[in-house]
């Protein structure tokens, strides 16, 4: 699988620690950044992931900040994508069997890099479940989409 991630400030060390586990379970890995503590802001990181994703130029996205709050807002107001702010194992599980998210996002301040190594191996790793009820609800969300494009 091909994985696009990108950080801000306040997530690149998160960053990585998740890229060499990304490239030693067999991913391709695009790093969009940042790679300082100066102050940037995520927007400028979440999106040229996000629109990797939505183009088909990544299968995957995975984005960090200090708490994945602003990443994952910034990440969901691409059109395509459905990002998730994951911090447990059970969300990380759920989110690709019930919605199908196709973008992670985790916060280095909330949780640390053993959890969020976890976190990624659970979350590339399970399949959506295309039950019907989530197949269903995945295409209302995208029906929302196009309703406001």
């Amino acid at each position: 699988m091909k994985i696009a991630i990108g950080a801000d400030h306040a997530g690149f060390r998160l960053k990585d620690e998740i890229v060499p586990l990304l490239k030693e379970l067999g991913h391709e890995v695009e790093d969009f950044g940042c790679d300082c503590s100066q102050s940037v802001d995520y927007p400028d990181y979440a999106i040229p992931v996000c629109e990797r994703v939505v183009k088909g130029e990544a299968d995957r996205g995975i984005l960090i900040c200090g708490t994945g709050i602003g990443m994952s807002i910034a990440a969901n107001k691409v059109p395509g994508i459905r990002c998730a702010l994951v911090h447990d194992l059970f969300s990380a599980k759920a989110t690709r069997e019930h919605n199908d998210s196709n973008v992670l996002a985790m916060g280095e301040r909330v949780i640390g890099p053993g959890l969020a190594q976890e976190i990624v191996r659970v979350w590339l790793e399970t399949p959506f479940s295309q039950g019907e009820r989530h197949v269903n609800r995945v295409n209302k969300v995208m029906a929302i989409e196009r309703r406001q494009a």
